[in-house]
């Protein structure tokens, strides 16, 4: 090979290889900058995926609560009557306002409306009266002149102690313990035996 060749073939190689150094570091910066750096991007859904699940129990929270109410205040502890105004019902007040026989609605357990019976003597029944009727859920007023409840929906009757008497209520009205605390009544669970009926109470 001449000098001039030689020259020739030596220039073309050094470019070859210039040229395939030149494009293998740009392939491979290429590759650095377009490789997402999987750590980061794991760590970007977490958080974004967090942040969605977040928000939707956020949002949740109230319908939860809403269709699961919170039935603390029905426990063994028991909750404070309220009468219609939402106030506690002073026991002092209340026998000082009523009449012996007199049946007044309150407020009970999980907020159902609860029969307080004033006794001969002026004093609180030991016990109230659920008055939610057993067949379709109507309140039922107390009759005094029938001396029973009647109920207005569909013609069910109970008497003075919520006995069913008459249908198409298949169950007695429900019982709450009535105790007074500092002036104050207090109804509870009722778990002992129905004394109407000698059974097992189906509403505890």
């Amino acid at each position: 090979m001449s000098p001039s060749n030689h020259f020739k073939f030596t220039k073309k190689y050094n470019l070859s290889i210039a040229m395939v150094q030149s494009s293998g570091s740009n392939i491979s910066g290429a590759g650095d900058d377009n490789v997402p750096d999987l750590g980061r991007r794991q760590f970007m859904n977490l958080l974004t995926f967090g942040s969605i699940t977040g928000v939707a129990l956020g949002a949740l929270y109230p319908v939860v609560k809403y269709f699961i109410p919170n039935t603390g205040g029905g426990g063994a502890a028991g909750v404070t009557a309220k009468d219609a105004l939402g106030n506690d019902i002073v026991v002092s007040e209340f026998i000082a306002a009523h009449q012996p026989g007199d049946r007044t609605l309150a407020q009970g357990l999980k907020g159902d409306p609860t029969y307080i019976v004033v006794e001969g003597d002026s004093t609180l029944r030991n016990y109230g009266i659920n008055a939610v009727c057993t067949h379709l859920g109507c309140v039922v007023p107390w009759n005094a002149s029938e001396n029973k409840f009647m109920c207005p929906c569909h013609g069910s009757q109970y008497d003075e102690t919520g006995k069913v008497v008459r249908g198409p209520a298949p169950l007695s009205l429900a019982l709450a313990k009535a105790q007074e605390q500092d002036d104050r009544l207090i109804f509870s669970q009722w778990t002992e035996t129905d004394f109407r009926t000698g059974e097992k109470p189906y509403w505890a």
